[in-house]
């Protein structure tokens, strides 16, 4: 079967490719540029991919990139936490919006048997401890967070579009991805970074970590294109540690990474993006931090379950947790001996699945 699989060079995508792959799929990938060799390189070694540059916001190049495909998994999509500007904030809303109504139409069109959308729980509520568990049924309606804006509004955009074009749609929505496969850095991986470098050393936030390893996250993408099944279905792991927990779990890991000693009351949570830059600067800490994060996620909790992937795709979380932390970190401690050795000029890379027009952006979670 052809496939395409769009955001080819991010975590999802490119891990994603490498299955399709290995189970027997043709498989064409695009990326938003052919000319970006750091997009290009951990493609080039695939065999018999077929990659084509594409910007999802071109309707035109979007149907063309379709042709004789029969099945579609749009993964595409900015990941960013902290873009540094409305501007971009609104081009990733842009991306997320736009590149999803012309997969949509330009599926329709070309008559593509099924499209498999890379959602995320970002589209989804936190609960208050003690509140309902949210399934598949929920939506988020606290958008203020422009990421969560942008998955969210796009999502429903999909489903909308389904509807009238009579598309067959199923939108995964992973939580927040590890383990290895990464060749530049996402949102997750500078939240374990921040963690590596002593970033909680004064406490952890009293929230927790909606998590899922890379390997299942694949592994629910090709399930939910070969099964029978329309619908959202939430990929997460059956256990969503506390912050300070996964300081515990990581510093188990690697005595030398700093657990929390506490608890960070609420009232705190206020001062964290200014001490968050204080710690950039003194100990190369991601920022991911912003006064609309701690707003949408203050008081709050991940409560999701994955029930409906189990029943109706037959997917379980096979990876541990433990297992993928450690992934987690050694992928990254590798991505940062290779920019010690490019010197002390080389530019810090953060991963975007690139899209649109989108602008490099500062990044943290997904």
């Amino acid at each position: 079967m052809q496939v395409l699989v769009t955001g080819a060079n991010g975590h999802v995508g490119n891990n994603l490719c490498r299955a399709l792959i290995e189970r027997g799929y043709r498989v064409r990938a695009s990326i938003r540029s052919l000319d970006d060799p750091a997009k290009v390189a951990p493609l080039g070694a695939l065999p018999e991919l077929d990659l084509v540059e594409l910007d999802v916001r071109d309707a035109e190049a979007f149907e063309d990139a379709l042709s004789g495909v029969e099945l579609l998994f749009h993964v595409a999509a900015t990941y960013a936490l902290r873009t540094g500007s409305r501007e971009r904030d609104e081009e990733m809303l842009r991306d997320s919006v736009e590149g999803v109504e012309n997969a949509l139409r330009s599926a329709a069109r070309q008559r593509v048997r099924k499209v498999v959308l890379t959602s995320s729980i970002a589209s989804l509520p936190m609960r208050v401890q003690g509140e309902a568990v949210v399934t598949e049924q929920d939506w988020r309606t606290d958008l203020r967070l422009p990421y969560y804006r942008a998955k969210t509004l796009a999502e429903q955009r999909a489903w909308v579009l389904a509807r009238e074009l009579g598309v067959d749609l199923a939108s995964v929505l992973p939580a927040n991805i590890g383990g290895p496969g990464f060749y530049r850095r996402t949102p997750t991986t500078d939240l374990i970074e921040g963690i590596l470098l002593g970033g909680m050393r004064m406490g952890a936030p009293n929230t927790n970590l909606a998590y899922v390893d890379i390997r299942d996250v694949v592994e629910g993408h090709i399930l939910a294109a070969e099964k029978a099944v329309t619908g959202r279905f939430i990929l997460c792991n059956d256990r969503a540690p506390e912050f300070r927990a996964l300081t515990e779990i990581l510093h188990g890991i690697d005595p030398a990474i700093v657990s929390a000693p506490r608890l960070l009351p609420d009232a705190f949570l206020a001062a964290l993006p200014m001490l968050e830059a204080m710690n950039a600067k003194l100990f190369g800490i991601p920022r991911i931090m912003t006064a609309e994060l701690i707003a949408s996620t203050k008081g709050k909790r991940w409560c999701l379950s994955n029930a409906r992937a189990r029943a109706e795709l037959g997917w379980v979380p096979r990876i541990p947790l433990e297992t993928s932390l450690a992934d987690k970190l050694s992928t990254l401690r590798a991505l940062r001996a290779a920019e010690v050795r490019r010197g002390p000029k080389a530019n810090r890379i953060t991963q975007q699945e690139p899209v649109g027009s989108a602008p490099a952006a500062a990044s943290s979670s997904r």
